[in-house]
């Protein structure tokens, strides 16, 4: 087989290309200024050295105690609808009608049979074996 010659290399092409790169990465930069804590990230507070003195010259961030407060509520407290098929199972808790105990299409409390009255005392009597051992 025969060697193939390396091909040498093209500073003009080479240099055209970095600038290309260069100038697609600065249209899609975003400079961004306003650095904030991420609300949805759990902050563990800690309390001020004991030997300085208290600053109550702080000031609270209105606009980030709002974002974190909207990050601490539920989905269907910040939005109208669901956002998601997963959230549309269960987003509507109320009833559709009230619930009448006495109405027994719709009541079905659970009754003892012959078999589970049975199981019952069996249950009872290992269990009453078992502790006195």
């Amino acid at each position: 087989m025969a060697q193939k010659e390396p091909v040498p290399i093209n500073f003009v092409h080479q240099n055209a290309i970095l600038c290309e790169t260069i100038r697609k990465e600065q249209k899609h930069q975003k400079l961004h200024k306003d650095y904030r804590v991420n609300p949805f990230k759990k902050i563990n507070v800690l309390a001020p050295k004991p030997n300085t003195k208290a600053e109550d010259d702080a000031q609270e961030d209105d606009q980030y105690i709002n974002i974190f407060k909207k990050a601490r509520e539920v989905p269907t407290e910040k939005y109208d609808y669901p956002q998601t098929e997963s959230q549309a199972y269960g987003w509507f808790t109320t009833p559709l009608i009230d619930s009448d105990r006495s109405d027994i299409r719709l009541h079905h409390p659970r009754t003892m049979s012959e078999v589970t009255k049975y199981m019952d005392a069996a249950w009872r009597l290992k269990e009453q074996s078992e502790n006195m051992q």
